[in-house]
This record gives structure tokens, C-alpha cells and sequence, in this order.
């Protein structure tokens, strides 16, 4: 496999602000250092892959609104790999657009597609995982996902249902995917955890180039004209105009609906490297270091008593002294102060207005 065939593409459009007070519609939460580690979450994606592609092969593809704050925190990346959608359609419009863009710098690209706003705790098992996966599909035509092994019945997440029975004979630890489940029911995802084969969908596909365009081309032919069409205009002054344009044509769907759930040689390879996709200031309790009485502080000027399984995140450097609470989320930013239970985090948005 060559090096220099390896591309990656980000995806870090959407417009997600569960993180409030710190995420918002300007500034969602893939632009944010909701770790406070001194890097964002986008940018901590970028760092999870070092060594598997260069730089000049990586791809960025976000809303126009945000190409800015793209460049700004992600200056290695070149800026005309920085791609803008002029409006929302879900994954599959996105990946096609790119994975054109791509073909047509390099028709032999072994893509990696990602998401901007997960963490991965096991950077080195990572790199191993994606790597191996990536050998794999630079051999063949498969389409591969990665299926992260279950810790909990989540019903938050999407599943893979793989066939264990017999693996790849080029590499034992990927398998063919039996179906794609959507979010379950807590019984359906107690079912799930018992079973064995199945696996969260992190949303991260590895592909030859080739193949996912020939894929789109069998499966999403109206998706692929618009892209397809508008090949003689890719890394020209004109491209973004041309995007402008005929983007809006295209269905909005995801690329699990579009290409996974209809092509034939999906294969799955279950991981174990401490994934999240941080959809929830609960999930983030949950990957963070916490004190021994259950909570996880991100912050340097943070005193806790009598405090119990509770998140604080205040990256402001101000005092902050927290009293009697038990299950909750302390959090602010920019002047915006949240103090609420975490099992009502799903109203944050209503009770700020950001929805």
C-alpha cells in the first residue's frame, strides 16, 4: 500500500450545541477544547491520524459558515482541501462530493472518512485498527466500518451486526456485516449486548476511492450526476460557485441509508480503542478522569465539596467553590453559566435558547 494514496477526510459540518453554554450554532462543539487539553475537538481528530496520511491528503468538509474557523485551527491542512457545502444534506451528498474531489487529485486514494467531534482514548490501538483496515481495502473492493465493542445496552448509538462465524481470509479481525440496526430500544439493546455480534457504528468508513464512487453510482445515480458533472470544474476558481448551485439538488440522506444498507461487500472490523462520539455531557463524565467521588473536573481553579457525580468544566480560569450537588453539570463560558441535573441535559437547549 502506498503512503502517498492514503487520504483523509473530516467531516465537520454540523451545527450541534449540547455542549452549551461552551457549543452554540456559531461555534459548534468540533470547534471547541471540550476536553481542556488546549486543543479542539477537530483538532484532536487531525492528531489521532499523524502518520497515517500526509497532510497534503487531508480533507475537510464543513459548512461555509465555519471554513474559516477550519483554517484557522487546522493551518497544515491545505485551504483548498477545505470544502464547503452551502446547505445541509447529511452525510451522503457530503462523502460524494469529496470522494470526487478526491478521484480526480488521485484515482488510486485509499480514503479514511471520519467524524470531527469523537474522542478515542487508545490513539496507538487506532492508528493499529485503521492502518490494518486501510491495507485491506487498498487490495479490494470492500467498503469497511468500524464497529466499536459495546460496554453498555447504549441506545444512543446505531449497530453493526457482524458475522462472526468466519472472518476475511485476508485479515482475521474483519468480518462481513450482517445489517445495520438503528438506535434501540433499551430492551432491543440489552438484546444486543448478550449477542455478541454486535458492535456501535462510529461512523468511520474506509474505502478505495473507486469504490464508494462506483458505489454512489449503482446506488445514488441522482446524487452522483450532480458530482460527477461537475468534474472539469474541481480545483478550479469556479468550483465553489458550481456547488453552490447544484448542491442543493441533492436528496438529504445519510450514507449509512444511501450506500451501506444497499452494497454488497461491507465488512466490519470491531475495535476496542475508548471511543465516544461525545454526544452528551454525560458521555463526557463518562471518558474523563474523575476524583473518587465520581466527579470529573476540567478546569484549574475548581473546589468540590461534599460533591458527587458530577461534571465541572470551567476553562475561564475563575474561582469556582461547588457545594451539595449529586449528578450534576456545572459548565461556563463567555459570561454563559449552566447549572443543571444530568438527567435533564436534553432540555439544555430548549432552556437556552439555542434551539
Amino acid at each position: 500500500m502506498a503512503y502517498k494514496n492514503n487520504h483523509l477526510v473530516i467531516m465537520a459540518g454540523g451545527v450541534g450545541s449540547r455542549f452549551w453554554p461552551m457549543s452554540t450554532a456559531e461555534k459548534p462543539k468540533q470547534f471547541i477544547d471540550v476536553l481542556g487539553v488546549g486543543r479542539t475537538l477537530l483538532q484532536l481528530t487531525l492528531d489521532r491520524f499523524e502518520g497515517i496520511c500526509d497532510p497534503q491528503n487531508v480533507w475537510v468538509v464543513t459548512n461555509e459558515k465555519y471554513a474559516d474557523i477550519v483554517r484557522q485551527q487546522l493551518p497544515e491542512v491545505p485551504a483548498g482541501n477545505v470544502l464547503c457545502e452551502p446547505c445541509r444534506r447529511n452525510t451522503a451528498p457530503c462523502i460524494a462530493y469529496v470522494s470526487w474531489r478526491i478521484k480526480k487529485k488521485d484515482p488510486k486514494a485509499n480514503v479514511v472518512v471520519t467524524p470531527s467531534d469523537h474522542i478515542v482514548v487508545n490513539g496507538e490501538e487506532f492508528r493499529r485498527v485503521v492502518n490494518q483496515c486501510m491495507k485491506f481495502t487498498s487490495e479490494t473492493d470492500a467498503i469497511v466500518t468500524l464497529g466499536m465493542k459495546p460496554t453498555r445496552p447504549e441506545t444512543g448509538y446505531g449497530y453493526i451486526q457482524a458475522d462472526l462465524s468466519t472472518s476475511s481470509p485476508r485479515n482475521k479481525e474483519i468480518f462481513r456485516v450482517d445489517s445495520f440496526r438503528e438506535k434501540p430500544s433499551q430492551e432491543k439493546a440489552m438484546e444486543y449486548i448478550r449477542n455478541k455480534s454486535y458492535f456501535w457504528n462510529a461512523g468511520i468508513f474506509i474505502w478505495g476511492v473507486g469504490t464508494i464512487v462506483n458505489a454512489f453510482r449503482v446506488y445514488q445515480p441522482a446524487i452522483n450526476r450532480v458530482f460527477e458533472s461537475l468534474l472539469p470544474v474541481y480545483g478550479t476558481p469556479r468550483e465553489q460557485e458550481e456547488i453552490n448551485k447544484r448542491f442543493p439538488e441533492c436528496e438529504s440522506i445519510s450514507v449509512d441509508y444511501a450506500i451501506m444498507e444497499k452494497a454488497e461487500e461491507i465488512f466490519v472490523c470491531p475495535a476496542d480503542f475508548g471511543w465516544s462520539d461525545l454526544g452528551t455531557w454525560g458521555s463526557l463524565l463518562a471518558q474523563t478522569k474523575k476524583d473518587l467521588y465520581g466527579n470529573s473536573i476540567i478546569g484549574e481553579n475548581v473546589n468540590l465539596y461534599d460533591t458527587h457525580n458530577s461534571i465541572i468544566h470551567t476553562l475561564d480560569h475563575k474561582r469556582v467553590v461547588v457545594q451539595g450537588l449529586d449528578g450534576y453539570i456545572v459548565a461556563e463560558s463567555d459570561g454563559r453559566l449552566l447549572i443543571c441535573k444530568l438527567s435533564e441535559e436534553q432540555r439544555i437547549r430548549q432552556f437556552s435558547g439555542e434551539e
